[in-house]
This record gives structure tokens, C-alpha cells and sequence, in this order.
């Protein structure tokens, strides 16, 4: 027996340095502490990460806010309700397509300081303030419709309505202006145009931009006139057009405002010599049902309509969800907005043993303007210094055939432009 002693001393001994050992490695993890420029959201475990959503969902518009729910439900949905092992919870406010609408949705967003994020808004008008406060509370916003130059770049300089954490997967409207001018004024022959806007920064950065190339390239704008939201009666602004010699009208307004101008032009002896050019707030199917056949022969500029397998896969989960088929193609770029912010949330966060999420405010944000190369359903998005995240790429339609919806106009292309820098 005494001659195992010192075999058993041994082994205690290599025992206790083992545990020994051990503990020193079970040292506690350092405590998080954050560091980033503008403050982090802690997210515990069980606990949902939650993200605002910006739309319009009442009155004309609503339509067009509706299908960027959709777009972002479907979102979702591909990533089973989680992100990182977290249910993601959205909050979801009307913002009514107005200015006043969009800051006071946004306040009621921003007043969960566990908001990680946004998404939206359906109307440049709103997010010109919405993303104001959005921008001052440090978050991070991502539209899938709004296209006013204003809100991001014009000319390749910041725009007057810029704010940082500002994103969107809808093409700057820049283009659109262009497109229209070369396609009135080297296909149509147009050499006298007239334009009419709302007021707000979507309609007059459409017309403000129609009216410089148009100009540039040798044509005249021989009346820049305005009618305010809500009007009915557009017989004297047409009256106006009428006396200016326009060969084409410009107006990029929305329902009801443009539907207006369209069934009064009709019906104004002397303006069926006049083209009629409208925009991608029109391209919907609630217009095309609205004016029927008077909508004959009318023009639209919008954003080029996105092909292929992942779009009629998509097209696809969009009716078997909603038992319907979409009323616009916009679903697509919000469907993008919402996968861009969660793949930019998962790169940035910074994930506990446990379960708890770090994510940092500023880096979601440089995360986002740092994007390349995205692969998302509408194309590869990639996103520059001043937000803007889609290849402006624009298509301008005629309505020829109403009763084909709005899949018959936007197949009906003549002329596509693609915007250079």
C-alpha cells in the first residue's frame, strides 16, 4: 500500500492543476459596453427586434402604401418571422402621403427607443420629414417607393432634403425627368411642352427636371403651372395649357388629383391635339380601372418593371398570400428594403452567448452605404454616399389597351433609359 502513495499524490495533484486550469479559462466575459458614434439598441434574449414601418395607407394612395406592406411582409416571411434567432416585431404607422403626416408617424415610431430601424415611406412628402426625425433620433430608414430627387442627390450633389441614414431601393426620379424630355422631344417631335405639379417635392422634382432637359436639348416650356391636393375642378389650368401652344402636358401627380386632369382633358374641346404624359404614381391598377378608356393614347414614365425567375417566384408567394396579384410592381423594391436592412442588421450585430444583440446605430447605417452588390429581386442594389441604392433604369409606357390592366401597360414599352452618371 504505501508504495501507491505517490502514484495517488500524482493524480490529485494533476487533478487540482486541471481544475485549476479550468477555472482560470471560465473567466467572465467582459462586460459589452458601446462604443458606437451614436449609441446601440440592446436587444435581450427572447425579445423581438423591432422595426417601424412608414406607409400611406389612407385615402388615394393608399393603394401604392399597401403594396409596400405587402413587399415587406413577404420579406419577412422568407426569413420565417426571425432574424439571428429573434422574432422581428413591426410597428406600423400611416403616414397619409403629407408632410405633416410623415413627422407625426415617424415621432410615433421613434418614441420606442428599442426601435432598431424603418421602413419606408410610401410618398416623398413624407419622408421629407419623416426622415428628418428618423435622421435626429439615429435610426436608420429604407424606402421601397420614394424617387424625389430632392431626398437624396441631384446632379451628383446632396440634395436640399438629404439626411443622413436616409436609404431607399426605388431609382432617383432624376432620370425620370429625362427620359420623358428625350422621348418627347426625339420621338414625338415635341418642340413646346407645359407641365403641372402638386406642389410637393415628388411632383415638382419630376417637372423641375422634364422642364431643364427638355430645355437643354433645344425644347420650350411654355407654362409651368401648379394645382394643390385635393382639387376638383382642373378646367382653368387646362385652359391654361391650352392657350400656352403646348404640344405635350407633363403632370406627374398622383390619384385623384391626376385622374382628374385626365377625364377634364378629355372632355376639353381642342386638347386631343395635346399629348398627355404622366408618371409611375399612375401605373396602378386602381387608375387603369378608374378612367378605362379614356386612358387611351396616354403616356407614362416610371421605373423599368424588374423580370425573371425570382420575380415570378415572388409574384407567386405574392397571390397565394394575398389572394390577389399586385396592383403595382413597387411590392418588389420594398421586398428589397426589407431584405437590405436585415442583411445589414445581421452584419452588424453583435450576438451574446446567451442570446442578447448588440446592434449599433451608426454602424446599421455605414453598413448600409458600404452595400455592393446585393442580390435582391428587382437586380443587384448597391448603395452610394448619398443613399440612393437602385440602377435608375426608366421605361415609358402608352395605354393602349385598358382592358389588358396593368400587366398589358407595362408591357407596352417605347423607349427604356438607362441614367449614366
Amino acid at each position: 500500500m504505501p508504495k501507491n502513495k505517490p502514484v495517488i499524490s500524482s493524480v490529485v495533484g494533476a487533478v487540482f492543476i486541471a481544475v485549476m486550469l479550468s477555472a482560470g479559462c471560465d473567466k467572465p466575459r467582459p462586460r459589452f459596453v458601446c462604443s458606437d458614434g451614436i449609441g446601440c439598441i440592446n436587444v435581450a434574449p427572447g425579445e423581438s427586434v423591432k422595426i417601424g414601418v412608414l406607409q400611406a395607407l389612407s385615402g388615394n394612395v393608399a393603394p401604392l402604401g399597401l403594396e409596400q406592406v405587402r413587399g415587406i411582409d413577404l420579406a419577412i416571411d422568407k426569413l420565417h418571422g426571425k432574424i439571428l434567432d429573434h422574432a422581428i416585431l413591426l410597428q406600423t404607422e400611416d403616414a397619409g402621403c403629407t408632410g405633416e403626416g410623415g413627422a407625426n408617424a415617424a415621432l410615433k415610431i421613434i418614441a420606442d427607443p428599442q426601435t432598431v430601424a424603418i421602413l419606408g415611406t410610401t410618398c416623398s412628402s413624407e419622408a421629407a420629414t419623416a426622415s428628418k426625425v428618423m435622421s435626429d433620433a439615429g435610426l436608420t430608414m429604407i424606402s421601397g417607393n420614394n424617387s424625389a430627387p430632392y431626398l437624396t442627390a441631384i446632379a451628383g450633389k446632396r440634395a436640399p432634403n438629404w439626411q443622413p441614414g436616409y436609404f431607399r431601393t426605388a431609382p432617383n426620379e432624376e432620370a425620370s425627368g429625362k427620359a420623358a424630355a428625350k422621348y418627347a422631344f426625339y420621338e414625338l417631335g415635341v418642340r413646346k411642352a407645359a407641365t403641372i405639379h402638386d406642389g410637393d417635392i415628388y411632383s415638382r422634382g419630376l417637372t423641375d427636371g422634364f422642364a431643364q432637359a427638355f430645355q437643354k436639348l433645344g425644347g420650350e416650356i411654355v407654362l409651368s403651372a401648379s394645382v394643390n391636393k385635393g382639387d376638383k375642378e382642373m378646367q382653368p389650368v387646362l385652359t391654361a395649357v391650352m392657350n400656352s401652344g403646348a404640344q405635350l402636358l407633363f403632370f406627374p401627380l398622383f390619384q385623384p388629383e391626376g385622374n382628374h386632369i385626365l377625364l377634364q382633358a378629355r372632355k376639353t374641346p381642342g386638347f386631343e391635339k395635346i399629348i398627355l404624359m404622366s408618371d409611375g404614381a399612375l401605373i396602378e391598377s386602381s387608375f387603369i380601372e378608374a378612367v378605362k378608356d379614356e386612358g387611351k393614347g396616354l403616356y407614362f414614365v416610371g421605373p423599368s418593371h424588374p423580370g425573371g425567375p425570382d420575380v415570378d417566384a415572388l409574384i407567386k408567394d405574392y397571390e397565394a398570400k394575398f389572394n390577389i396579384s399586385p396592383s403595382a410592381s413597387y411590392f418588389l423594391n420594398a421586398f428589397d428594403s426589407a431584405g437590405l436592412l436585415m442583411h445589414a442588421i445581421e452584419k452588424v450585430a453583435i450576438n451574446e452567448p446567451d442570446g442578447t444583440l448588440h446592434i449599433g446605430r451608426l454602424a446599421l447605417r455605414n453598413a448600409l452605404y458600404a452595400t455592393r452588390g446585393f442580390k435582391g429581386v428587382t437586380g443587384n442594389i448597391t448603395c452610394d454616399e448619398f443613399g440612393d441604392c437602385a440602377i435608375p433604369v426608366f421605361n415609358i409606357l402608352r395605354l393602349d389597351d385598358p382592358a389588358a390592366g396593368l400587366e398589358g401597360l407595362q408591357s407596352n414599352v417605347m423607349f427604356t433609359y438607362t441614367y449614366e452618371k
